[in-house]
């Protein structure tokens, strides 16, 4: 790889990715992106198991409920890329774990779209989420992934 086409190198040192704090911080993440994926499948679960009750499961409760599952294993994905020190992954879970959160605010404030469990269901993964984001976007981590 040419050092003059590319400065900053995609991957963090293995050095920086070992310190304690790093350690930390991508344990935290993978545990909390791991546990919104566990969330996200068993809720998609529950809709399954609920189809047939038209006041609990609408078509909008499944389309959120998949968009929810296939995030949560995009998080989870970059969560663990993220540990194995890829710049681009870091990007990535910033955003998404930002834009989820704002999307499940809205979710939240729609008034009658989502059933009351799926809307409760969203805010315990809000809660998940707005933890990943303070972790990734935490001192430690910005200045790990933004020096080359």
């Amino acid at each position: 790889m040419n050092a003059a086409r590319n400065p900053r190198p995609t991957v963090v040192s293995e050095e920086s990715l070992n310190h304690p704090r790093s350690l930390a911080a991508f344990r935290g993440t993978k545990l909390l992106a791991g546990g919104y994926l566990a969330i996200s499948v068993l809720t998609l679960a529950a809709i399954a198991l609920l189809r047939n009750d038209a006041a609990e499961v609408n078509t909008a409760v499944w389309v959120r409920g998949s968009i929810v599952v296939a995030s949560a294993f995009v998080t989870y994905l970059c969560a663990v890329r993220v540990a194995r020190g890829s710049r681009s992954a870091y990007r990535r879970l910033r955003i998404i774990s930002g834009a989820m959160v704002v999307a499940i605010a809205a979710i939240i404030a729609l008034p009658g779209t989502f059933p009351m469990w799926l809307k409760a269901e969203q805010a315990v993964c809000g809660l998940v989420l707005i933890a990943v984001a303070a972790i990734v976007n935490g001192k430690h981590l910005r200045s790990l992934f933004s020096t080359g």
